[in-house]
């Protein structure tokens, strides 16, 4: 059985101890090293149209990177695209949503499913537009968060408004809607007004039972940071 583990406190590794036979994939690009009994190949995970929608979705490569046991025993090391934690969550029972760059490995009986959102949480939410990356099957499932990352529980009746730059993946049973971090006797206008002002702008509002994985960095401004570093 196919074991994953984080090793490091800062910009750690996640280390993947395969038996013979055990199937995973990962972003493409995050394979670091692997042993001579494994082998890499790049494939369109579900096919053409799947994994055209998972790239619209989630960001990720239109190809994936699998890796396979094939010939004995054998470990390897991945890494993520962005500097940060990396946190394992158990699939079957609990399925997850994904945000946007999060998704870093899964063993062979997870999948990655796009579904569709309503129209407010994709123009604002910033969670993967029209379409969300959702988990599906059992297994383990691996995602990655700029800077540290902390889960948060949500109970009923005590609803949390999170940054949705911030949020890394989400229990899906639970309910999310697209909000403006602060208010004002102005309507909408007059709250997005204020949000721009006060440095806080779109969030997330979760209600229900379930967790969410929240990393300490804003993730769109580190993406305009290294945009803009690689025009100069």
């Amino acid at each position: 059985m196919t074991v994953f583990t984080v090793t490091g406190d800062v910009d750690p590794f996640l280390h993947v101890s395969m038996r013979r036979g055990d199937k995973i994939y990962c972003e493409s690009n995050a394979m670091v090293m692997m042993e001579a009994a494994l082998e890499l190949k790049g494939r369109m995970n579900g096919g053409l149209g799947r994994a055209l929608m998972r790239t619209l979705a989630n960001g990720e490569s239109f190809f994936q990177q699998h890796i396979e046991a094939t010939s004995g025993d054998g470990d390897c090391l991945l890494s993520p695209t962005l500097p940060g934690a990396m946190q394992v969550l158990d699939v079957g029972e609990r399925q997850y949503l994904i945000s946007d760059g999060a998704f870093v490995a899964a063993t062979g009986g997870v999948d990655l499913r796009v579904r569709t959102q309503n129209i407010g949480n994709a123009l604002f939410g910033q969670t993967g537009g029209f379409f969300i990356t959702e988990s599906a099957g059992s297994g383990q499932l691996v995602v990655s968060g700029f800077g540290s990352m902390s889960q948060i529980e949500v109970e009923p009746g005590r609803d949390v408004t999170i940054d949705n730059a911030h949020v890394v993946a989400w229990d899906s049973s639970l309910r999310y809607e697209l909000a403006v971090a602060t208010r004002s006797s102005g309507g909408l206008l007059g709250s997005l007004v204020n949000s721009v002002t006060s440095g806080e702008g779109v969030v997330l509002r979760f209600s229900g039972k379930g967790k969410v994985l929240v990393c300490s960095r804003n993730r769109d401004a580190f993406v305009s940071w290294m945009m803009s570093h690689k025009s100069n």
